[in-house]
């Protein structure tokens, strides 16, 4: 049995880690990737020194019951082990664990580091094509992509978009290997469509490098992450009333008790933290009225408390709203234009009926995770999508799946050996972008995997394929 995984970031590492492990000889494993950032992701590998990690070290582990791997990899101290380390040093953990599985694995194990751009059925088994144009069969396809490309934003002009003042991507590279970020003069007025993670980072590596220039970050409901505590708060044991809560499929019910015991639980992050085991099934249960519900009024608010900043970054940026050099506002982008002498923007802050017309010089895009299949522009995810072989989540959350990681297609039906691990995964589960969760799914995949097959599998050589 052949198993390719589509993807060497985080979920597609994890997951060929664990199948590389367990997997019999016999069966052949293909991890394929882009060499950027392969077997460490974008996040992770592509991440610059100043980025931390928004969770302790001691709970990083990749292995679902070894939760303190990470930790014990980097030989960390009792005091060290509560710590928020560099993004670099946990994707050099990643790569580190995948290519020690792969040497020691009972498996045939190919890394192929290129892009995937179709994946097409033919027969009992799927067709893969690279970037090169060389191809293969394999019985099995694990789409772990991650988050899709970000769109293009509303409203940005054509001019502006090949223009150096508009930054769509803040990690995005030019043809000499050089950060957009870095041909941003130190004191350009900067404008920052997003206020979340990726907006922390782009801000903190503007300010190593020199910045002294206003920066303002624009999002709809202008919430900055929130802060984890610098010391972890004590664990805590979900009342009978929020159990309750949990099991009527109301959105408002569970909303209204978690704000009752907010002045009374120890700190309101114990709680947000104890939440986190019930989230996927809770998830489950709600119909699209109340997700629906959610995603209007609440997703933004829980993204920033469940998704909250390592202390010393939160200080930073508080520091730098202190001092005038940030500051956050909540609305919307209307329009953007290359100008004479600048970037010209329509702002309308939230609340108000009037616009305004101002003036800055660098546009920057940084509103993190897309996982929109129908407007996206990745060309693999599009390939199925047009062909049918996908279907798109109702809400723009990623792909449909069953609770076997199993795609659908675009009438619902199961793709037999076609499978989704990761982001896309959030309109079936919500809770699925961060390590806690996607280890477990990537050990619960594996076993899925590895069960035999009901047609022969494919034995066409992988060395059809260029550039292994």
């Amino acid at each position: 049995m052949r198993i390719t995984i589509i993807g060497a970031g985080f979920s597609g590492s994890v997951l060929a880690t664990e199948l590389a492990r367990t997997a019999p000889a016999g069966v052949d494993l293909c991890l394929v990737g882009t060499p950027d950032g392969y077997g460490r992701g974008v996040a992770y590998g592509e991440a610059r020194p100043e980025h931390l990690l928004n969770v302790r070290a001691r709970e990083l582990g990749a292995t679902q019951d070894q939760p303190g791997e990470f930790a014990r990899w980097l030989n960390l101290t009792k005091r060290a082990e509560e710590s928020f380390l560099p993004r670099l040093v946990y994707g050099e953990y990643l790569y580190s664990r995948l290519q020690s599985a792969a040497q020691v694995s009972l498996a045939g194990f190919n890394q192929v580091q290129q892009e995937a751009v179709a994946v097409e059925r033919e027969g009992g088994a799927f067709r893969v094509t690279l970037a090169d144009g060389s191809d293969f069969l394999t019985d099995r396809v694990v789409l772990a992509v991650g988050t899709l490309p970000p769109q293009r934003l509303q409203g940005v002009g054509p001019r502006l978009l090949v223009d150096p003042g508009y930054i769509a991507w803040p990690w995005q590279r030019n043809l000499r290997g050089e950060d957009a970020l870095a041909a941003v003069p130190n004191d350009a007025r900067v404008l920052i469509v997003g206020a979340g993670l990726t907006m922390a980072d782009t801000v903190v590596t503007l300010v190593r490098r020199g910045h002294t220039g206003p920066i303002t970050a624009l999002s709809r409901h202008g919430l900055l992450p929130q802060a984890h505590l610098v010391e972890p708060g004590p664990p805590i044991a979900l009342p009978p009333t929020v159990l309750h809560a949990l099991n009527s499929a109301d959105v408002r019910l569970l909303l209204r008790t978690l704000r009752s015991l907010v002045p009374i639980v120890p700190d309101w992050r114990c709680l947000i933290d104890a939440l986190r085991p019930y989230l996927q099934g809770y998830w489950k249960t709600l119909p699209d009225e109340q997700r629906g519900r959610f995603l209007r009024h609440l997703r933004h608010h829980w993204d920033a408390v469940r998704h909250r900043l390592a202390p010393s970054v939160h200080e930073e940026l508080q520091q730098l709203r202190d001092d005038g050099r940030l500051s956050i506002r909540a609305g919307r982008l209307l329009r953007a234009r290359r100008g004479e002498t600048a970037v010209e923007v329509v702002l309308r802050e939230r609340g108000q009926s009037h616009s305004s017309a101002e003036q800055y010089d660098v546009l920057v895009r940084a509103t993190g995770l897309d996982t929109d299949v129908e407007r996206t522009s990745h060309p693999l995810i599009g390939q199925l999508r047009d062909a049918g072989t996908l279907g798109a989540d109702p809400f723009g959350l990623g792909v449909r799946a069953n609770a076997q990681f199993e795609v659908l297609d675009r009438h619902g039906g199961p793709v037999r050996g076609l499978y989704c691990l990761g982001t896309l995964l959030r309109g079936q589960l919500w809770e699925i972008t961060a390590v806690a969760e996607l280890r477990v799914a990537a050990h619960q995949l594996a076993a899925q995997l590895l069960r035999p097959p009901a047609t022969k599998s494919v034995r066409e050589p992988l060395s059809r394929v260029r550039a292994l």
